[in-house]
């Protein structure tokens, strides 16, 4: 077996958190037993379904094209899953697609454009994960904590609009509050680089033999990018979430709290 290689009972094995959390979850009846299992099942498919997909981008003579298709797809997904997340919002979908498009080509556009990586399958697909990937995180809480805010201040959104505040001014402060929130943990993961945790990029060069310092200049140019989009779409999507919630005559729609 090659180093770095896992095996049956590798992969068993690091399941063992995840049933320390099942047991938590049972013994504080915290009814995220399902959620937890499905998680984890539908992870490993996904992996494994991924792993044929790169195992075809990357054979010899493969054009770069496919690879871009399938970032593509990438980008569709993530908005569906962006809908799916907060279907209360209307609009949504095309809206996060628009959004998480443009920042990919942007910080794609950045780091083949500058030479960082070569534009290779094996650097497009990884890379347009990663930056599709941290942004619908941030896109999807973005989304949900407009929606959420303004169902829970709704009194206090409709006084704003009765009192001649346009929807945009009555919703403001609200808006404001959700994206604190839905750019906290980037900014936060950001801030934790190099002490907290070791970014993958940065693992993954050093253990194929890259110098350090290079390793951690590439690191830092990808972690910038990763967090411009996320910021970027982030507040695309807030903010076009709060036009889509309000009527052309400046009223609040009515609101159905989407469930997990």
């Amino acid at each position: 077996m090659l180093e770095g290689d896992v095996d049956a009972i590798g992969l068993a094995t690091s399941l063992i958190l995840v049933g320390v959390a099942l047991a938590v979850s049972l013994s504080q009846q915290l009814r995220l037993e399902k959620q937890l299992i499905w998680a984890t099942v539908r992870a490993f498919v996904q992996l494994v379904v991924m792993g044929f997909v790169l195992a075809w981008l990357l054979e010899p003579g493969r054009g770069v094209a496919y690879s871009w298709v399938w970032v593509a797809c990438m980008v569709v997904f993530a908005g569906w899953t962006v809908h799916k997340r907060a279907p209360e919002v209307p609009g949504l979908f095309g809206m996060a697609v628009v959004a998480l498009a443009a920042s990919t080509l942007v910080t794609m556009g950045v780091i083949f454009g500058f030479g960082v990586f070569p534009m290779e399958a094996r650097a497009i697909v990884p890379l347009g994960g990663m930056m599709i990937g941290n942004s619908l995180s941030g896109t999807v809480l973005a989304a949900r904590r407009v929606a959420d805010e303004l169902t829970e201040k709704r009194p206090e959104v409709e006084a704003r609009l009765a009192l001649g505040h346009s929807s945009q001014q009555a919703g403001r402060p609200y808006v404001r509050s959700a994206m604190r929130t839905a750019l906290t943990p980037q900014i936060e993961s950001t801030k934790a680089v190099g002490l907290v945790f070791l970014p993958g990029a940065m693992t993954g060069l050093i253990l194929a033999g890259v110098d350090p310092v290079d390793a951690v200049l590439v690191q830092a140019a990808i972690m910038y990018l990763i967090l411009g989009a996320v910021a970027t779409t982030s507040l695309v999507v807030g903010l076009g979430s709060v036009r889509q919630l309000f009527t052309p005559d400046h009223r609040l729609r009515r609101l159905t709290r989407s469930s997990d």
